[in-house]
């Protein structure tokens, strides 16, 4: 028998904004929710190569992010976008998946981790090429970035070419920034994945989410990798699957174990 064909619908989230979300039905109760990078799409080649590939290890969840593709609002870099990520998770957990799993790139890595850590919900969590930290502009392509998210004429470029639309306000307040939210994580298992030839971020990033994360939380520094969907391998993802499916397992034993020591 073929495949459940995906279904796409739109959600809405507390504060008004329609979300575009794909589903791709698994056969575990583990529900894997790809979250994307700046600019992109869960219909793009790169994100959709993602979504694929998680679902060996379960039903797949994906969307995009308010101002980007076929979702309204504008994009708040990371802000608001962590209402985006809840009501999906909640729809998954409609569904009927018992445990959920989020695996984030890039801007979509920080909206994890700033989820997992100040709201809750997630049964592990994957940052893949995200900031540690906020206002970065050590790299070209950060510099790039804060052009298209600072100035007009970026913003309208942006919006015309990538179908992006940025909201033209500053943060305020500044949003809590990755690592301080990764610190609010455990129990919940963490995993951190960081390309030694990242364009956009150094290592520093993943190692200070990393330094300030609590246990259990793991790092990989993968050799040779980029930035995000389009950089990583077929077998990265797999790994990263892998992952999640052992850590949710394990997390259940964990939650097993203390409720007989109780």
């Amino acid at each position: 028998m073929s495949s459940p064909v995906p279904q796409a619908r739109t959600l809405i989230t507390d504060d008004g904004v329609p979300i575009d979300v794909v589903h791709l039905h698994g056969d575990e109760d583990l529900a894997i929710v790809v979250a994307h990078g700046f600019t992109l799409s869960w219909q793009r080649p790169s994100v959709w190569r993602v979504i694929s590939r998680m679902r060996r290890f379960g039903g797949v969840l994906s969307f995009d992010f308010r101002g980007h593709g076929r979702s309204g609002g504008a994009s708040t870099l990371g802000d608001r976008e962590i209402k985006d990520l809840a009501v999906v998770v909640a729809h998954a957990r409609e569904l009927g998946y018992a445990r959920v799993a989020l695996v984030g790139f890039s801007m979509g890595a920080s909206v994890v981790l700033r989820f997992a850590g100040l709201i809750g919900g997630a049964d592990a969590v994957v940052s893949v090429s995200g900031p540690g930290w906020w206002y970065y502009r050590g790299t070209k392509p950060m510099r790039r970035v804060h052009f298209a998210v600072e100035r007009r004429l970026g913003r309208l470029v942006t919006r015309k070419l990538l179908n992006t639309r940025i909201h033209g306000g500053r943060w305020d307040p500044v949003p809590v920034p990755p690592a301080e939210a990764a610190a609010r994580i455990s129990p919940v298992p963490l995993l951190i994945v960081h390309g030694d030839q990242d364009g956009y971020f150094p290592v520093e990033h993943a190692q200070q989410i990393y330094a300030a994360a609590r246990e259990p939380k793991d790092l990989w520094v993968i050799p040779g990798f980029g930035h995000a969907e389009a950089a990583a391998s077929n077998a990265l993802l797999d790994r990263i699957g892998g992952w999640a499916q052992r850590a949710v397992t394990a997390a259940d034993g964990a939650r097993a174990a203390g409720q007989l020591l109780g």
